[in-house]
């Protein structure tokens, strides 16, 4: 956690998520002990893709109910800080069919868990990553941070 605080949690941030990942969230944080961490995650803005925008108690918290693309696209445009998404496996895919992720984030622990939901669902419009960042964690784990390339034509041929 001190290298996920340090590199993806120390500049000031807005959270999206889906809704199960919110509740998540929610469900934890507003009660976690008093801390730096716990501070950023309460104050931060958190924008919540749902059909049901009641029961959003967690402070700061804004539903996004209808036109996702253009809201988080209305989101990326304005000066503002750092947009992340946590989990949020459905709203991803969403974010991926229309280009709206600058960083990909990703920690990689050293386990096998057999199954699970995948980052890149079937449908996935193909892109180029490039590494920018990467750093071995003391358990194991690897952060990876990855940027897509301008140029998403990862199929055209070359003569």
């Amino acid at each position: 956690m001190d290298q996920v605080e340090r590199h993806a949690m120390s500049e000031p941030y807005d959270m999206v998520f889906g809704r199960k990942t919110y509740d998540i969230f929610a469900g934890h944080w507003p009660n976690a002990p008093k801390s730096a961490l716990s501070d950023r995650m309460n104050g931060a803005r958190k924008y919540v893709v749902t059909s049901q925008p009641d029961g959003l108690r967690w402070e700061n918290s804004h539903p996004i109910n209808d036109d996702v693309v253009g809201e988080i696209s209305s989101l990326k445009a304005r000066d503002g800080p750092l947009l992340q998404v946590h989990g949020s496996a459905r709203l991803i895919q969403t974010l991926l069919a229309h280009n709206l992720i600058d960083e990909f984030r990703l920690w990689i622990f050293p386990v096998v868990v057999g199954g699970g939901k995948r980052l890149f669902e079937n449908g996935s419009p193909p892109c180029r990553l490039k590494l920018t960042r990467f750093e071995h964690c003391g358990n194991g784990a690897t952060m990876l941070f990855y940027q897509p390339e301008s140029d998403h034509s990862i199929f055209t041929q070359q003569p």
